[in-house]
């Protein structure tokens, strides 16, 4: 079973100097399989909508970096694993950065990025943005038909929504054209990841919050949305991330990944490990600890 970890994005240890790249390093050479990012602008004191399952934020979002930055650094200090995102609230930022953004990554990384999206939930972050939070779905579909722009052509034009990109030379491309997964659970969420998606970033926590079939019902109803569509949907892949809570202890923690992962036939799957954490050291060394209760696949 090949496993990945989250970067330290959020909390204490991600204000480290240097702190990033040291863990990166060390979790590849513990082996592991993957590293990702999360995205979160803000933390507002007194939030619209709090964050699921507290009456606010949690405390380890006060302190958060760029995710596009970290990914970036791993990519500079890392040969092997696969640099991931679950996920990048992607409709909060401009589009035509946002893809010369991810193809700078893939080119860095020599084609290790995966492209993981959605849309968020905090109508605080998209009004810090100046994006209407009820387009959000309408921008994520234009910004997938941009990625395969620019991706795929050598001159590039587009009318999206709120912005034009007039003929332009798009010389930079990737290594391989990244897999985009989208999270979701809704139905217009889930029917765009049969339809337009190389495969669906769905979440599990430990403490268990909700039965496995509600996660294998789900990637069910996907693959067989993607049937109808006339794609393959045993091409769809899988992204797992498994959220640990505080206080979660590591041998708890192996066992939820060992029965989950392989109930979805997940391609990757990684631990969150931002609330187990408050140091780069202790995120290295608990990241050691999982690799040995789990096994390094």
């Amino acid at each position: 079973m090949r496993i990945g970890f989250s970067l330290p994005v959020f909390g204490k240890a991600t204000a480290t100097p240097g702190g990033v790249a040291r863990y990166a390093r060390a979790a590849e050479e513990a082996g592991a399989a993957s590293l990702w990012v999360g995205d979160r602008l803000l933390s507002p004191v007194a939030p619209e909508v709090a964050y699921p399952g507290y009456d606010t934020m949690p405390e380890e979002f006060s302190i958060a970096q760029d995710p596009f930055i970290l990914l970036a650094v791993a990519a500079a200090v890392t040969e092997k694993v696969t640099l991931g995102s679950s996920t990048i609230n992607a409709t909060q930022y401009q589009p035509a950065t946002f893809a010369r953004q991810l193809t700078s990554i893939d080119v860095a990384s020599n084609g290790r990025l995966l492209a993981g999206l959605g849309i968020g939930w905090s109508p605080d972050e998209y009004n810090a943005v100046g994006v209407p939070m009820a387009e959000r779905g309408k921008r994520l579909d234009d910004l997938l038909d941009l990625l395969e722009a620019w991706w795929t052509k050598d001159v590039v034009a587009h009318q999206g929504v709120g912005y034009t990109i007039p003929e332009s030379h798009v010389g930079l491309k990737p290594v391989r054209k990244p897999p985009v997964y989208l999270a979701g659970f809704g139905e217009r969420a889930q029917r765009r990841v049969a339809e337009r998606a190389d495969g669906w970033l769905p979440v599990w926590s430990v403490p268990e919050q909700f039965p496995a079939e509600a996660l294998t019902g789900g990637l069910a109803k996907i693959r067989a949305a993607a049937e109808k569509a006339g794609r393959d949907p045993g091409a769809l892949g899988v992204a797992l991330r498994v959220n640990a809570g505080p206080g979660t202890e590591p041998e708890l923690l192996a066992e939820a990944v060992k029965k989950i992962v392989p109930a979805l036939d997940a391609d990757h799957a990684f631990v969150d490990l931002t609330y187990l954490t408050s140091s780069v050291d202790e995120h290295i060394e608990l990241t050691g600890r999982l690799l040995d209760l789990i096994g390094k696949g």
